[in-house]
């Protein structure tokens, strides 16, 4: 498999505007709801317990982010993804600081032993920490001893897929190098920018507009997930080549809005860095 018809993934969302159900931290929720209008789906913010199963119903899919965890959303969480899965909708799970604090790894593995997940997104720690219950992230960053790296690449891959084949959901471990497996198929993504990690949220935006790509593709949710990550880093490289001199982390956070919103499916099968293994 050489080609992942990165194009056709876009265009489907600009074509189906997939309305997605977030539950998300509230450090991030504004930027999250325009990532998503400027890919071409619709948000909708919705966290209290009475309210997120007639939300979730009537979206496409729901969008879980554990950053800001508290004892009100957490039952929240469970109600919406539970509606989501009887409704047979995707169910993306983004385990913010898994493995920084007990309550967050606690929850993390709580909903992923409670809900069908389609998607499962973060950096590698948070993502060992869900998977082995291990304490290694320093918060929202991965540790520096799990970075990918050439000497681990083969070891990082092997768990992706013991993963995914173990909960049925698209792994997609996010990094300087983004490693995506549906358990069979792998792929290694090399976009993106380094200044990417000096603003707050470009894994939830990510996270967000992940899950309307997998809503507007849903036979394809691994390549919907390539070609999401796909755009998100190479609109990370669009907006950093557009910063001036008097520009900072604000102006990027906006670039890479603006990037997202007027990307085309041509540019991004001409910028797209992927291999497939």
């Amino acid at each position: 498999m050489k080609n992942l018809n990165l194009a056709e993934m876009l265009d489907n969302v600009r074509a189906r505007t997939p309305l997605v159900h977030n539950i998300t931290n509230y450090v991030t929720v504004n930027d999250c709801a325009n990532i998503l209008l400027a890919c071409g789906g619709s948000p909708i913010m919705s966290d209290d317990a009475g309210d997120v199963e007639d939300i979730t119903s009537i979206c496409g899919g729901l969008n879980i982010n554990i950053g800001t965890l508290n004892a009100r959303t957490i039952p929240a969480m469970y109600l919406a993804g539970k509606r989501a899965n009887e409704l047979e909708h995707p169910v993306l799970l983004d385990p913010v600081g898994a493995g920084a604090s007990r309550l967050r790894t606690e929850t993390a593995a709580g909903l992923l032993d409670a809900l069908k997940l389609s998607v499962i997104r973060g950096n590698i720690s948070e993502i060992k920490a869900l998977a082995q219950g291990s304490a290694t992230t320093k918060g929202v960053d991965a540790d520096e001893a799990d970075q990918l790296n050439a000497a681990n690449q083969d070891s990082v891959i092997a768990f992706a897929k013991g993963l995914a084949e173990k909960t049925g959901a698209v792994i997609a471990i996010t990094g300087a190098t983004d490693v995506i497996t549906d358990g069979e198929r792998v792929c290694l993504i090399r976009n993106g920018h380094p200044m990417m990690s000096r603003i707050t949220g470009t894994g939830c935006m990510l996270s967000a507009m992940t899950t309307a790509y997998v809503v507007a593709n849903p036979e394809r949710p691994f390549e919907a997930v390539c070609a999401a990550v796909c755009a998100m880093g190479l609109c990370g490289e669009i907006a950093h080549a557009r910063l001036s001199a008097a520009d900072g982390n604000s102006s990027y956070r906006n670039y890479i809005i603006d990037a997202v919103y007027n990307l085309t499916g041509a540019q991004l099968e001409e910028g797209a860095k992927y291999e497939c293994l």
